[in-house]
């Protein structure tokens, strides 16, 4: 019988413990800090619908370049056309993104092309991210010239005749940076 009432004791006091009034006295005495924190953490997260969630129209014509000249303040001078692989061994490969596809094409012949259907895509500020089941392709614009920054994670890409640039740009502005003469070797 002792038991029972000790047993009874405990579990009363557990309860009383556990009310919504003793609740709100303990977040009464926390810090301004941890009661955002509370409040943080019992918010719905924001969830983008994918739907609505735009690939930047940039995306569908971005030309290879190269960092030429890493102490210049222009941009259209510090980044330009890479002369080898354009004109020499023609290896560079374009990228374009759809909604519906991500294309990689050699930028010497646009019939020699590598192309990935099945991703999905997300923004986090200046970078979009491109998921495959293979890797993740982020894409940064590091420049507001533009200048994109391409960074693969994930399998190797290994791609015949089709080398893929650290750094990239759009079609239009591609006339604006330094570009080299291929001369005779008709790039």
């Amino acid at each position: 019988m002792k038991n029972l009432i000790i047993s009874l004791s405990v579990v009363a006091a557990l309860l009383a413990s556990c009310s919504p009034a003793t609740d709100k006295k303990v977040e009464k005495n926390t810090s301004p800090e941890a009661q955002k924190e509370v409040v943080t953490s019992k918010s719905e997260p924001v969830k983008i619908d994918p739907a609505t969630l735009e690939i930047p129209g940039d995306f569908s014509t971005l030309v290879p370049i190269d960092l030429l000249n890493s102490k210049s303040t222009n941009v259209h001078d510090k980044y330009g056309i890479e002369f080898s692989g354009n004109c020499y061994s023609c290896d560079l490969t374009s990228l374009s993104i759809t909604k519906k596809q991500i294309r990689w094409t050699n930028v010497c012949d646009e019939k020699d092309t590598f192309e990935i259907d099945d991703f999905s895509y997300s923004n986090e500020g200046n970078k979009t991210i491109f998921k495959t089941p293979e890797r993740t392709y982020i894409l940064t614009q590091i420049d507001k010239a533009p200048v994109y920054e391409l960074v693969i994670e994930g399998k190797k890409l290994e791609l015949k005749n089709k080398r893929i640039s650290k750094y990239f740009t759009t079609k239009k502005a591609l006339q604006l940076f330094t570009e080299h003469d291929c001369g005779d070797f008709e790039g």
